[in-house]
This record gives C-alpha cells, sequence and structure tokens, in this order.
C-alpha cells in the first residue's frame, strides 16, 4: 500500500517562500522593464543644447562714377571686418589702372573723401554699399613730399653761395669782399632745412597717405622759387648789411637759433604725445624751457618757425626775406586755425584757453 506523504510546516514554509521570491522577481523584471519602455519612448530627460552656427553676412560695393554716376564695378563678398583700404585693393585688382592711393571714395557725391581705416560695416545700411569713385591723380608719399621739398632749398641756396659764374660777374665777384652775415645767412638757412630733412626721416611719424603729386609740384616751387630769389640777393657781390651793424646781426642770429631749437623741441614732443589708456593726451610743458609756449599756444612749432623766418628776416635786411617771412606767417597762421579747431574737438579742457598760433592776436 501506498502511503501518502505528509508535508512538514517547514518544507510548506520553503515551498511558499520559494514561489513568493519568484513571483516577486518576476514583478520586479516587468517593472524595470516597463520603465525602461518608458524612458524610451519619451527619450532624453534633458536633451543637449543645439550648436548655432554662426552666419557671416557678406557686403557688395557697388561703385559709381562721381561725375557720370554710371556703374564702374561691383567688389563682392565683403566680410563685415573689412576697411575701406581692403575695398580698394580689390578695387584696384578689377580695374588695375587705378592704384589704391589715387581712388578717392564717397558716400554722397559733394562729401567728404572716406578715409582707408574706416570699417566697411560701418557705412552698411543694407547688404548692398553704394560709393562714389573719383581719381585722386598721380600721388606720392608724405616722406618723398617733404623730402624732394627740403632738398631742393638746401641744395640751390649753396649754388648761389659758391658764386657760379653763370649767376654772377667772376671779376666784380673776385673784388668785393664777403661781409660776415653772407656766411651767417648761409650756415642759418643751411641749418634750417637739415633740421627739417632730420626730422622728416627720424622724428616725424607718418601714417602712410599719400598727396597729389601736383601738390608736391607747387610746394617745391614755392620754396625752391623763393630760395633762388632770397640765395640771390644775400650773396651777390653788392650786398650791403644790415644798417645797425653787428649788434643788429647777433641779436637776429640768436634769435634764429633759439626758434630752430625750440622748433626742434616741439616737433619732438608732438612725435612722442603721452597716453593714458586709449585716450591721447595733448602734450604738457616738461622741464624744457623751450616746450614752456604750450602753456600759451595750441600749435608752438608753427610759432617758432614764424620766429626763424622773422630773425632771418632782420639779420640780413633783404626785401625778399621779408616778403616770404610775411607769406609765412600767413600760411602757418591758417595751417594753426585749422589743427586749433582739430585740438579743440580733441583736447577740448586742455586747450580751450589757448591760442592757435600767437598770443591773443590769433
Amino acid at each position: 500500500m501506498l502511503r501518502r506523504r505528509k508535508t512538514s510546516a517547514s518544507e510548506l514554509k520553503r515551498d511558499l517562500s520559494a514561489h513568493g521570491g519568484a513571483l516577486s522577481m518576476s514583478q520586479n523584471t516587468r517593472s524595470f522593464f516597463n520603465f525602461s519602455q518608458l524612458v524610451l519612448s519619451a527619450g532624453h530627460l534633458k536633451p543637449p543644447p543645439a550648436l548655432k552656427h554662426s552666419k557671416i553676412t557678406y557686403f557688395e560695393v557697388e561703385i559709381l562714377d562721381v561725375q557720370s554716376k554710371k556703374q564702374i564695378c561691383i567688389v563682392d563678398k565683403i566680410p563685415p571686418s573689412s576697411t575701406l583700404l581692403d575695398v580698394k585693393h580689390k578695387f584696384h585688382k578689377a580695374c588695375p589702372q587705378w592704384y589704391p592711393s589715387r581712388v578717392g571714395l564717397q558716400l554722397e557725391r559733394n562729401g567728404p573723401y572716406l578715409k582707408d581705416s574706416v570699417n566697411i560695416q560701418s557705412l552698411a545700411a543694407s547688404s548692398i554699399i553704394t560709393l562714389y569713385f573719383t581719381d585722386l591723380g598721380q600721388q606720392v608719399g608724405w616722406t618723398t613730399f617733404f623730402l624732394t621739398e627740403y632738398t631742393g632749398p638746401l641744395l640751390i641756396y649753396l649754388l648761389f653761395y659758391i658764386r657760379l659764374s653763370t649767376i654772377y660777374d667772376q671779376v666784380e665777384s673776385t673784388k668785393n669782399f664777403r661781409h660776415p652775415v653772407v656766411h651767417l645767412a648761409c650756415f642759418c638757412h643751411c641749418l634750417h632745412y637739415i633740421r627739417h630733412l632730420l626730422e622728416t626721416l627720424f622724428v616725424h611719424k607718418f601714417s602712410g597717405g599719400h598727396t597729389p603729386l601736383k601738390n608736391m609740384i607747387k610746394g617745391c616751387a614755392f620754396y625752391w622759387g623763393f630760395t633762388s630769389w632770397i640765395a640771390y640777393y644775400i650773396n651777390h657781390p653788392r650786398y650791403t648789411p644790415p644798417s645797425f651793424g653787428h649788434r643788429q646781426v647777433s641779436l637776429a642770429a640768436l634769435a634764429f637759433l633759439m626758434c630752430e631749437a625750440g622748433n626742434h623741441f616741439i616737433n619732438v614732443a608732438l612725435a612722442h604725445q603721452n597716453h593714458s589708456g586709449n585716450k591721447a593726451c595733448f602734450p604738457s610743458p616738461t622741464y624744457n624751457p623751450f616746450t614752456w609756449l604750450f602753456l600759451l599756444v595750441s600749435c608752438p612749432n608753427y610759432t617758432y618757425e614764424v620766429g626763424s623766418w622773422i630773425s632771418f628776416t632782420v639779420m640780413t635786411q633783404t626785401l625778399p626775406v621779408g616778403i616770404f617771412a610775411f607769406l609765412m606767417v600767413i600760411q602757418m597762421s591758417l595751417w594753426a586755425q585749422k589743427k586749433h579747431k582739430l585740438y579743440l574737438k580733441k583736447f577740448y579742457p586742455e586747450v580751450r584757453r589757448k591760442a592757435a598760433m600767437i598770443p591773443i592776436v590769433f
């Protein structure tokens, strides 16, 4: 006979616990599966930020003739960071007959010429910029301009000083004794233009700009022509010395040398202006007495230049030098007024109580 096996209490508990563990494990697996499906269907909890790609906008520059308003060319694909000089270079590639230095560009037909450093984006009202073109003619650099203008008077005066036979009568030149003021005048005249040449090479800072060739021709005609007239009279065998003799010559020569020294120190101070951060400051007087003129005028270099020629006039007592000095006073005063207005805009607190060139008068 088969005997029915009785399940003990301990075995029953073991079976229930095993069954319950299997049920809980299956429930956990199902819950994890459901959670995974929920996450996959919902996507990322925090999607990564989308990358923004910057779009570079290019400009097109339409260049028109200032007279006829006809289109010359279109310079395209100009980046916003480009300057007007970059546009001129691309314009030169399209039209090789006009190199950048002789190209004048304007926003309006009667407007001022735009500087090469102007950013092209500052001119843009839309993606197309219209500029008017003017041919400025043959150009020369400022260094070449001043070297040519000042070298001529230096050499021309020396040609008259040695009394060439083609200029003066040789017999008369050998008979007449040269007054000491003739030698002193030659020294002062050469010193003046040698200083200008050295300052052009080593002191003045030019921004790389250009000027029309016709301006250099006019400047050379003025300086070279007056130098020939002045040198002819001072070095002439019949030249008569100043009325008050040695005293007049000595005082005038001393004043001339002081003005030359002052002019040099002022030009050095202007070339090395003080800077505070990004803002330029107007030059202030230093321990050098020649710079104290900054307290009274805004353009003391022109004051000293005029003083040199007035002193040279008194020292030589000749009419051509007097006329030249008078014209220099007019020209220097015009330049000083123009610079003074620029200084008032840029350095108003420091310049507002100063005169332009001569205290009180101008």
